[in-house]
């Protein structure tokens, strides 16, 4: 059986450093050691040994200096960096499965730097795709004891659930400082949670009946999110006393049940779905090629082959092509030239040799012939002695006229400057 993964996420502050040390300790007491992965490249300090470490391939303060980048960016970036090499993460996962039933996961404090990052589903596909995958959000008991901090809370979590598609174990942490009593009677129960809004004097107006807009926008959301509560496990556990952890382990495995039965049936469906749309895009593409290079579809033919291996069938093909091509225009029959084949009536015969005669005619004829009008016939020679008359007498009779015009504008000009 494939060892589950579980992804630590939670705000800063929640506790989840913490949470995973205590959770390696509660696992180890059970004789089942974990595998441990840390992913936080800032943290200075881990209280659990780790099997690997962000820290020992990316250098955070290197990262910030490198590409001048502030805390946020250099985790965006340290992520990344790390994201390069999750095959060879998960290659190491996979050759010591056999010694450990959990793999649990540390995650950066600043969730939006894994979540919403494109290194974070990087890492969360590679390890839901290879195990059982478990999301552990963990919240601070006591900063949630206010109706719109635990909204904030719940909205959060729904949109970690919608990202990642995964199972998720709401984890309420610190629960040694205050108990999770009241978180779950709100998830649970309805007016429990509106009653505890209209008591709350952050949200209430001048009136103190809970009419504020606040309070009306906090009800709705509980509203919206009766339907997200069903899909959860809620836990309740303190990472300083090690309470609830059973409890929390027996979620995991309900929820890796779960993960088999609806979760991996759906990823293998979107997965056979993108391959198949792959198929027919590669088709698609192949085909538009082929019209490119205008070649026919040879499985449709049944003169031709089968398939096309490789180029050089399609090119012997065209040679074929070709050479029909040539003894069509040019057939090979003994007492014809030419592709002249003698028709069978003898008055075809004729007509095409009085078609033969006629362009001989029009080739005999000179290239150069000048038409007149009907008092003037024939066919006129360039050395006539008539035409290169008429020629002069036309330059004479266009040069007088131009030049008188010439001369008359010229006087113009003078008279006009004179006055």
């Amino acid at each position: 059986m494939a060892p589950c993964s579980i992804i630590c996420i939670g705000m800063a502050g929640s506790g989840k450093t913490t949470f995973m040390q205590r959770l390696n300790s509660h696992l180890h007491s059970k004789k089942e050691a974990p595998y441990v992965i840390n992913l936080d490249p800032a943290v200075l300090k881990v209280p659990f040994g780790c099997n690997i470490d962000i820290r020992d391939s990316i250098k955070y303060k290197k990262v910030m200096e490198n590409y001048n980048l502030g805390p946020n960016g250099a985790i965006v970036t340290s992520l990344n960096l790390f994201s390069t090499k999750i095959d060879q993460v998960i290659g190491l996962v996979e050759k010591r499965s056999d010694s450990f039933q959990h793999c649990i996961i540390d995650t950066p404090g600043q969730i939006e730097c894994f979540i919403w990052s494109a290194s974070g589903s990087i890492i969360t596909e590679a390890f839901a795709s290879t195990f059982p995958t478990v999301i552990a959000y963990i919240i601070d008991t006591p900063r949630s004891s206010s109706p719109t901090t635990f909204m904030s809370n719940m909205l959060y979590a729904c949109s970690i659930l919608y990202k990642t598609k995964l199972p998720m174990i709401i984890v309420f942490n610190k629960t040694d400082v205050r108990k999770a009593d009241f978180a779950k009677e709100w998830m649970t129960d309805f007016e429990a949670f509106q009653q505890s809004l209209n008591s709350n004097t952050e949200l209430n107006d001048e009136t103190g009946n809970g009419s504020g807009y606040m309070a009306s926008l906090v009800n709705s959301m509980s509203l919206m999110l009766e339907e997200f509560y069903s899909t959860l496990d809620v836990v309740g556990c303190s990472a300083y006393t090690g309470e609830g952890f059973d409890e929390f382990m027996t979620a995991v495995d309900s929820k890796v049940d779960e993960y088999n039965e609806f979760y991996k049936t759906e990823r293998e469906r979107i997965i056979k779905e993108k391959e198949e749309i792959e198929k027919r895009k590669k088709e698609k593409q192949l085909t538009n090629l082929m019209k490119d290079l205008g070649l026919k579809n040879k499985k449709n033919s049944g003169n031709s082959k089968e398939g096309v291996d490789v180029l050089s069938d399609l090119e012997d093909d065209d040679d074929d092509d070709e050479d029909k091509e040539e003894d069509i225009m040019n057939p090979k029959i003994e007492g014809y030239e030419h592709g002249i084949v003698a028709p069978d009536d003898e008055e075809e015969e004729e007509a095409e040799q009085e078609k033969t005669d006629k362009k001989l005619d029009d080739i005999s004829k000179p290239q150069r012939e000048y038409t007149f009008n009907d008092d003037r016939n024939g066919e006129i020679n360039d050395n006539d002695e008539s035409l290169q008359a008429k020629y002069q007498q036309a330059f004479e009779k266009t040069a007088k006229t131009a030049s008188s015009k010439t001369a008359e504008s010229i006087a113009q000009y003078i008279r006009s400057s004179q006055r």
